[in-house]
């Protein structure tokens, strides 16, 4: 079975994991975030933020589980498995903070592309701060930018979906796919 990898981005706060969560709890096989178990394993390190003290390292533990999670999808019997986030995430926010980073990030953006890409815009509503979320929601808006700018660079068409409750985007999200 040829797998479809969908992916769920947008910059911090937008509501990816509450939809990853939504989906993984309808059946759907889901792809949860990293960077969150990256930067918790740093801090059990006592290394507090490895993004902002580290990002070349921080990045490449990501780039390398994303790519682990984009070929986990080759053994699923399923239509779709969903991703919180994507491997042009690594390269996005490494523009961001403008990081210099080795050609192999955009190699291995160019070499993973994913089959359908949802944006979901910041939401000042929702947002939130946390202990792996240290991004105002000023940095989040201007993350966004970069994010689109990433993945309209390495040739997808971002899907913007609507604000609105948590089973609303999934109806979107998933009567999206049924007409694709």
């Amino acid at each position: 079975m040829n797998t479809k990898r969908i992916l769920i981005i947008g910059g911090p706060g937008t509501g990816k994991s509450t939809l990853i969560t939504a989906l993984e709890e309808k059946g759907y096989t889901c792809f949860h975030e990293i960077s969150r178990e990256v930067t918790a394993a740093a801090q059990k390190q006592g290394i507090e933020q490895l993004f902002l003290t580290q990002p070349l390292l921080f990045s490449e533990l990501l780039l390398k589980g994303r790519i682990e999670q984009f070929k986990a999808a080759e053994q699923l019997e399923a239509d779709y498995a969903f991703y919180d986030r994507g491997i042009p995430d690594v390269a996005a926010y490494m523009d961001y903070t403008g990081d210099t980073y080795p050609e192999m990030f955009r190699e291995a953006c160019k070499n993973h592309t994913y089959d359908i890409a949802f944006m979901l815009a910041p939401w000042k509503d929702i947002y939130e701060q946390d202990n792996e979320r240290y991004e105002s929601f000023e940095q989040a808006e201007k993350i966004q930018k970069y994010l689109t700018s990433a993945y309209e660079s390495f040739g997808y068409t971002l899907i913007d979906v609507p604000f609105g409750t948590v089973s609303e985007r999934v109806a979107f999200i998933l009567n999206t796919l049924k007409n694709h």
